[in-house]
């Protein structure tokens, strides 16, 4: 049995199609490019580690010179539900950070606490512009008030894997994004 042939059947079912993520992607990507056009340095920062499936789409997609960084931030203490309070476990050290425009790139927005403290302390450090883009937004769950620069698609309270999003590590290799069986995650 194939690898993602288990993991499908703990799949309630899928909320998002790959080609529905493609054709996301695709219209985020061509608004940066116009939106960006004039940045001298346009810097993809990704959230990880959820967010690499869709920023190694994205970037692919963009048509205008990108670079591309990496952080690795946490404001979950189970796997499930978010404790409030941000970690960052890998930090963006670039000498030239005034010179960045800097979009955050996120897999997924709940309670919004994660990008928003993020947001200001790339400002507080010095970025030469800060927006954010999120694959994924639940504002039903939003806990501050925080609107994503770009947005692919609005999704409905249901705990969801696949591109790049997980429970307990698994699921991120799904080329969909689906909603997970409760007995799977509530064990």
């Amino acid at each position: 049995m194939a690898y993602s042939s288990v993991l499908d059947s703990h799949i309630d079912h899928i909320l998002v199609s790959s080609e529905e993520i493609d054709v996301i992607t695709t219209k985020i990507a061509d608004k940066i490019s116009v939106d960006f056009k004039d940045s001298k340095r346009l810097v993809l920062l990704c959230i990880l580690k959820g967010s690499v499936v869709f920023m190694g789409d994205l970037m692919k997609k963009v048509t205008i010179p990108v670079e591309i960084d990496f952080m690795k931030v946490s404001s979950y203490s189970d796997g499930t539900k978010s404790s409030g309070r941000i970690n960052i476990m890998l930090d963006l050290h670039r000498s030239d950070l005034s010179e960045c425009d800097i979009l955050i790139v996120e897999d997924i927005i709940d309670s919004g606490r994660t990008l928003s403290y993020l947001v200001e302390y790339l400002r507080l450090n010095g970025a030469n512009s800060v927006k954010t883009c999120t694959l994924l937004d639940k504002p039903s769950r939003r806990e501050v008030d925080f609107t994503p620069d770009y947005r692919g698609i609005e999704i409905p309270d249901e705990f969801v894997v696949g591109y790049g999003l997980d429970y307990a590590e698994q699921y991120r290799a799904l080329p969909y994004i689906g909603v997970l069986k409760p007995e799977i995650y509530t064990k």
